[in-house]
């Protein structure tokens, strides 16, 4: 029997990863696909259920993206969200117009008791909502009905006859949503009647026979950093193919504080796969001498790292598959939104394939999942909870850390600089209540004074994060004594930074890291 999944289709809402993650709370399997890819009709059985995200546009205003009432009718529930509100009803012959007050926050919502998506809310109760929106629903569509209300939106969701389609002009994706939870669900499990099945026991029974059935009797190379994502790759492909995996771990000059030492020490006694070392450290940083661009560091670093593993594959007799631990929001910034010619945020070194000439094939067991999904996994592959529990570490590592020009002198110093910061949240307790805290070496200078004598030299920035799955962030609010503590040991212990500030940007607008 095929998977039953739900569709969402993005229209550029800032929310759409969060609309995937609600899903995924509720043990259903869920995909997130540009709404220019509506479902063929050979997967039509494979669909449960559509939700149309959120977006930026007018429904009404030239150029707005849309779908035909065919794409999206074939017999599943769907539910539309804000911009997929307006779509819904634009299609089944409603009217959209600008709101004369806009929404913008929270809003009180007057639930009416006459859809199965608000089940469990007594007709008449008031719940919270966060609204976002600019249009409203002027006339419903015949046959549809008004399911609730707000004070500045009469039509705040409506369903069809058959409760089939469903609008809703709040969101009830984000935390603010008093119980979106349970509206997620409704829709999901109630209307689209999924099984709640998604759980990493289930994936791991699934991934280990399609990575079995996939790779047959190949011999597997996987590129180890020894952070979390690779990490539950090589416990992952340990079960399903053991010796017949190699891990390559390689030092490319651009990692943390003794960091290559903890991960051979780690895993030269891993059961069931294979562990080879590669330092590659000069070859990495003299293909990154002169350049200061991020991206074209990150290309660098890409392409040096492909020439390692095609090295290291002639080593490995059979390997024809080259493992990654890629992970879904890897994937999701990697693209272009919508399929059209929106501006890529970043390029990741592990997305996109490999070059032509490369033999190897391309296995990402983790494509599917968030970072949280992956801990979990970890957990229920056996892995210590202090390794389940890292912070992640990009795969470029320092060289999108060190700013501008990367050099061995400059990584030195931002290793220990890094080291001191870390060092001091995992000893206040702090460091598990952070998703990503690290270093950054700016490449500017400033004045200073140590000893009666005028300095010179970096700044240094400190950054660190709250967030549940990468793809939004808060800053994190450290204490102050923290933060003069941290201040004072890196320009004391750190020479060559003399400065050092800390980072209040969240994602959005900023991203996590600074490159």
């Amino acid at each position: 029997m095929a998977r039953q999944k739900i569709l969402i289709l993005d229209f550029g809402s800032q929310y759409t990863q969060l609309i995937a993650r609600r899903i995924r709370e509720a043990h259903v399997y869920c995909e997130i696909r540009p709404y220019t890819q509506p479902p063929r009709a050979d997967e039509h059985h494979e669909i449960a259920g559509l939700v149309l995200s959120g977006g930026p546009s007018s429904v009404y205003a030239d150029g707005a993206p849309h779908l035909t009432r065919e794409q999206i009718d074939f017999g599943v529930p769907v539910l539309g969200i804000c911009y997929g509100m307006q779509l819904l009803t634009w299609l089944f012959g409603g009217a959209v117009e600008p709101a004369s007050h806009r929404e913008f926050g929270f809003a009180e919502l007057e639930v009416l008791g006459n859809s199965r998506l608000f089940d469990g809310f007594e007709a008449g109760e008031m719940t919270a909502v966060w609204m976002s929106h600019g249009d409203r629903v002027l006339r419903l569509p015949p046959g549809f009905r008004v399911a609730a209300k707000s004070k500045n939106s009469p039509c705040a969701a409506m369903v069809s006859a058959d409760d089939r389609f469903i609008g809703v002009q709040f969101h009830p994706e984000v935390v603010h949503t008093a119980r979106g939870r349970e509206l997620v669900e409704n829709f999901v499990l109630r209307l689209c009647g999924c099984e709640p099945d998604w759980t990493m026991g289930n994936f791991i029974e699934q991934e280990v026979a399609r990575i079995r059935a996939e790779v047959g009797e190949d011999n597997v190379i996987l590129g180890l950093s020894g952070g979390v994502d690779s990490t539950v790759v090589a416990a992952l492909l340990a079960r399903a193919i053991g010796t017949r995996c190699t891990c390559i771990f390689v030092d490319n000059g651009l990692l943390r504080w003794r960091e290559a030492e903890e991960v051979c020490a780690q895993f030269s006694d891993f059961e069931g796969v294979n562990f080879v070392h590669v330092d590659a450290s000069e070859r990495f940083l003299s293909a990154l001498a002169g350049i200061e661009e991020p991206e074209a560091k990150r290309k660098a670093i890409g392409r040096v790292f492909v020439e390692v593993f095609e090295d290291a594959a002639k080593t490995v007799e059979g390997a024809r598959w080259l493992a990654q631990g890629t992970l879904y929001p890897d994937v999701i910034e990697s693209v272009s939104p919508h399929g059209g010619p929106s501006a890529t945020i970043k390029s990741h070194h592990n997305v996109g394939g490999l070059p032509d000439r490369m033999s190897l094939k391309l296995l990402e067991p983790l494509r599917e999942l968030f970072k949280d999904e992956v801990r979990v996994l970890g957990e229920a592959l056996g892995l210590s909870h202090e390794r389940v529990w890292r912070h992640p570490f990009p795969g470029p590592g320092l060289g999108i850390r060190v700013l501008g020009e990367v050099t061995k002198e400059r990584c030195d110093v931002l290793r220990k600089a890094d080291h001191i910061f870390i060092s001091e949240l995992r000893e206040t307790g702090l460091y598990e209540a952070i998703w990503q805290a690290f270093a950054v070496l700016l490449p500017v200078k400033a004045v200073g004074v140590m000893g009666d004598v005028r300095t010179y030299e970096n700044v240094c920035a400190l950054r660190a994060v709250t967030s549940t799955d990468g793809m939004t962030a808060d800053w994190f609010d450290m204490p102050r004594e923290v933060l003069a503590r941290l201040s004072t040991r890196i320009i004391n212990e750190v020479p060559g930074i003399n400065r050092v500030v800390y980072d209040i940007s969240s994602k959005p607008p900023g991203t996590i890291e600074w490159e």
